[in-house]
């Protein structure tokens, strides 16, 4: 009851008369509230826009990286640009153009009968499939010969100088011994400039 008597008989305006045990109390009790008004008015946004700070220098590390190791890389890159764009020219040179389709129809039948097959049907479809770049054309074939004679035919198309590739291979059994081979031999040739200039249109390009 002492100590309540003595708070409340401080003078408020001369806080030099207050006991030393209270103005050490005041001064602690001023110092808290100047921290918390500190942090709460200047000092918590200080801190976020530190923080933010923080973690734009990650953020631009981890991007200094990648393009110093890209930097490092380029000559290495740059190969292999060149090797990827090499394959794609020579496998471009693998497509004939519209010219050149029945010439390799005309290869592949005779593929065939330089085999000693007989043609029982050979039907390119009527209209191709446009692809971004390319057309196909799959064509309907049997043949019928021996085993080793069609064994030998397959590997003569595969080694022709234009991709065709032999699809849903069918192998029976017909009359005399013989095999027949029902198979779709799909050829490709690259679009010409306007083909392609027709296909960007149409797709809104």
């Amino acid at each position: 009851m002492n100590l309540l008597e003595e708070l409340r008989q401080l003078d408020p305006n001369d806080p030099g008369s207050w006991p030393g045990v209270v103005q050490a109390c005041a001064l602690f009790l001023l110092l808290v509230a100047i921290i918390f008004a500190g942090y709460f008015l200047d000092w918590q946004d200080q801190l976020t826009t530190l923080d933010d700070a923080r973690v734009q220098e990650e953020t631009l590390k981890d991007t200094y990286l990648i393009k110093k190791r890209s930097a490092v890389n380029l000559p290495a890159l740059r190969q292999q640009l060149q090797d990827i764009e090499q394959s794609l020219s020579a496998l471009l040179k693998q497509l004939p153009d519209k010219s050149e389709m029945e010439a390799l129809l005309v290869d592949i039948n005779q593929a065939g009968l330089g085999r000693g097959l007989q043609f029982e049907l050979f039907k390119p479809a009527a209209n191709e499939t446009i692809n971004e770049f390319y057309a196909e054309l799959p064509v309907t074939v049997r043949v019928t010969g021996g085993y080793h004679d069609i064994g030998a035919f397959a590997s003569d198309v595969a080694q022709l100088p234009r991709i065709v590739t032999l699809n849903d291979v069918s192998i029976t059994r017909g009359d005399d011994d013989k095999l027949i081979l029902d198979t779709i031999a799909k050829t490709f040739r690259y679009l010409d400039e306007d083909e392609s200039a027709n296909l960007d249109g149409g797709n809104g390009l």
